[in-house]
């Protein structure tokens, strides 16, 4: 099994001054380049200071500059704020200018205060037309001229300037439903899968839409399976509460995005007060810690093996929570050293 970072410029309060948390950013990278990690994902969000990614491409040109070897991708590109030529030169451009490195990843869209902002009548739930539409067009652009005629973009004869450096830049889109996995398969596109703070069963369904995809297309080759999870990785078993609270004080803010409750103030999305949620069982504490990627080393790695033996292909160490700048540079460190060594 191999891995992958995903972590994004990211401020639950105004406290946090964003010099500090761009650089930690780009210092977790690093880190990532050096202890073994694959791939870094930079994701994309607007107005939100939770996840500050307005440009993916824009961040991955930082960190090209700053790396050698990692490889870069987006996670995901929203492809109805985008216009396909546009997506094509910098995705190439990106590819360009890291060597050879980039990983292009797609997908529909989060949350629908977005798209009331960003592409303003558009209901989330019907985005994925977009990134079905998008997907064949760039990739056509890469290769060279190309006229499209379609649903939501027209244009005559163009091309992407410059192009891709790799002869296939690797494809990724985010799957959860089963159509998603099919669309996959029948377009070699690689999956990343993320069962949020649900268990292993949430896994295991995941893995099984994948596998009946890949059977219902006979002739298609089974494309790279990655896995998300929350990871915080610690010194000693008494430490397991400080990652269950940042969690729960994310997760709040994100029901905040998801019900589209419109209570946001400037870029900080509401938080329910730990005493409100106490009880509810998608913030139980015990749950989210047996759930999630959180332990000690030898904890982590026991938590894993799971996903190695039901074919995860990759594990995307999801970095950003709101939990303290310096113990995420701890739990990576941790991972880097213990628990990476344990799957080669």
């Amino acid at each position: 099994m191999k891995f992958q970072l995903a972590i994004n410029l990211e401020r639950m309060d105004a406290t946090l001054d964003m010099r500090d948390v761009a650089q930690h950013t780009l210092e977790m990278v690093q880190m990532a380049e050096d202890g073994g990690f694959e791939i870094a994902w930079a994701a994309e969000h607007h107005a939100l200071e939770m996840t500050i990614a307005p440009n993916p491409f824009s961040i991955l040109a930082w960190w090209a500059q700053h790396t050698s070897t990692i490889r870069l991708g987006t996670a995901c590109v929203a492809a109805a704020y985008w216009h396909p030529i546009k997506v094509a030169g910098e995705a190439a451009f990106i590819d360009l200018i890291s060597k050879g490195r980039l990983e292009f990843g797609i997908g529909s869209g989060a949350y629908q205060r977005e798209f009331d902002r960003m592409a303003p009548g558009l209901k989330q739930s019907d985005a994925w037309q977009y990134m079905q539409e998008m997907l064949p067009v760039v990739r056509k652009l890469w290769q060279g001229d190309y006229a499209h005629e379609g649903q939501f973009w027209s244009f005559p004869a163009s091309t992407s300037c410059p192009k891709p450096l790799q002869a296939e830049v690797p494809i990724w889109v985010a799957a959860r439903a089963p159509i998603t996995y099919d669309y996959a398969v029948k377009n070699e596109c690689n999956i990343m899968s993320w069962p949020l703070t649900r268990g292993m069963d949430e896994a295991q369904t995941y893995m099984n839409r994948l596998n009946e995809a890949v059977a219902a297309n006979p002739g298609k080759k089974r494309p790279v399976m990655a896995m998300m999870r929350h990871t915080a990785v610690f010194d000693t078993k008494d430490e397991w509460m400080k990652p269950v609270r940042a969690a729960q004080r994310q997760l709040s803010q994100f029901e905040t995005l998801f019900k589209n409750l419109g209570d946001v103030k400037n870029g900080f999305p509401a938080q329910a007060p730990l005493e409100s949620i106490a009880n509810r069982a998608e913030y139980d504490p015990q749950m989210l810690s047996n759930n999630l990627m959180f332990g000690t080393p030898d904890a982590v790695i026991e938590k894993l093996k799971p996903y190695q033996d039901m074919g995860v292909d990759s594990f995307i160490y999801y970095a950003s929570m709101g939990y303290g700048l310096e113990d995420q540079k701890r739990s990576l460190e941790l991972f880097c050293k213990n628990v990476i060594p344990a799957f080669r």
